[in-house]
C-alpha cells in the first residue's frame, strides 16, 4: 500500500492545476475524481493543505472546506499528528450528495442554522440535567481561551467548536451529539467568515460564559433561554455574507 511521500507526489500530479477562481466544490470534485479512478489506493496519505492547495493554485481555505466536507461523508479520515488518509468506498456515493454538502446557497444554510440553533437548545437543555463537574471544568477552560483570544481568531474558533461539542456530549445523547458535528461540519466555512472582528469576538465570549453560568446552576429552562439567545445572534453574525440568492 502506498503511504509515503511519493503517494503525496502522485496525487499532486493527478490532480493538476485550478483556476484560482475555484470553489471548494471543484476541489472536492477533482479530489474524488482522482479518488474513484484507480489512481490512488485506499489508505493512502494525502499531501499537506500547504500542498494541496499549492497544486491546484487555490487558497488553503479552499482545500479545509473540501476536505471537511469529504471527512463528513466518510470518503477521508483525519488523524490527528498523522495527516489526512483516503477510505475505500468513495465511488458508491451519490455527486449529488457530496454537491449538497459543500454548495450551500443562502437558503440552505439559512435552514441548517434553523436545525443547528433547535439542537443546540435542545443539548443545552439536557446537558443541564446531565453535565459533570469535569465537564464544567472543561468548559471553563474554553471560556477562558475565548476570552483571551478576541485577536487570535483560529485560538477563539478552536475553543468555540470545542465548547459546542463539549455541550453536545454533556448531553448524554449520541445521536443527537452526531448530527450537531455533522450540521457544524457543513456550516464550518460561514461559522468562521462570520468571527470579523474583535469587538464580536468578545461579545461572542461573553455569550459563551453565560451559558457556562447556567450550566453550572443546572437549570434546563434557564439554559434553553440562554443558548437561544445565543443562537440568535450567532446566526445573525454568520448570515452577515449572504445576500439575496435565486438558489
Amino acid at each position: 500500500m502506498e503511504t509515503n511521500g511519493s503517494a503525496a507526489l502522485d496525487l499532486n500530479q493527478a490532480l493538476g492545476t485550478m483556476e484560482s477562481s475555484s470553489v471548494a466544490a471543484e476541489v472536492a470534485e477533482r479530489l474524488m475524481a482522482v479518488f474513484t479512478s484507480g489512481q490512488i489506493v485506499p489508505g493512502t496519505r494525502l499531501p499537506s493543505e500547504r500542498s494541496l492547495a499549492a497544486s491546484l493554485g487555490v487558497g488553503r481555505s479552499a482545500i479545509r472546506e473540501a476536505l471537511a466536507a469529504l471527512e463528513l461523508l466518510g470518503i477521508v479520515i483525519v488523524r490527528p499528528g498523522s495527516g489526512t488518509y483516503l477510505r475505500g468506498g468513495a465511488s458508491e456515493l451519490l455527486p449529488r450528495t457530496l454537491s449538497w454538502g459543500l454548495m450551500l446557497g443562502e437558503p440552505r444554510t439559512r435552514e441548517l442554522t434553523e436545525l443547528r440553533s433547535g439542537l443546540e437548545i435542545q443539548a443545552a437543555q439536557l446537558a443541564a440535567e446531565r453535565i459533570t463537574d469535569e465537564a464544567l471544568e472543561r468548559l471553563a477552560g474554553y471560556v477562558d481561551t475565548m476570552s483571551r483570544s478576541t485577536r487570535d481568531f483560529e485560538a477563539f474558533k478552536e475553543a468555540d467548536s470545542a465548547f459546542h461539542r463539549e455541550i453536545a456530549l454533556a448531553s448524554g445523547n449520541s445521536v443527537l451529539e452526531d448530527i450537531l458535528q455533522s450540521i457544524r461540519s457543513l456550516l464550518r466555512i460561514w461559522v468562521e467568515r462570520g468571527l470579523r472582528d474583535e469587538e464580536n469576538a468578545a461579545a461572542a465570549a461573553r455569550e459563551h460564559a453565560q451559558i457556562l453560568e447556567v450550566l453550572r446552576s443546572r437549570d434546563p429552562e434557564a439554559a434553553r433561554r440562554v443558548m437561544e439567545s445565543h443562537m440568535a445572534t450567532a446566526t445573525e453574525r454568520l448570515l452577515t455574507d449572504f445576500h439575496p440568492s435565486t438558489d
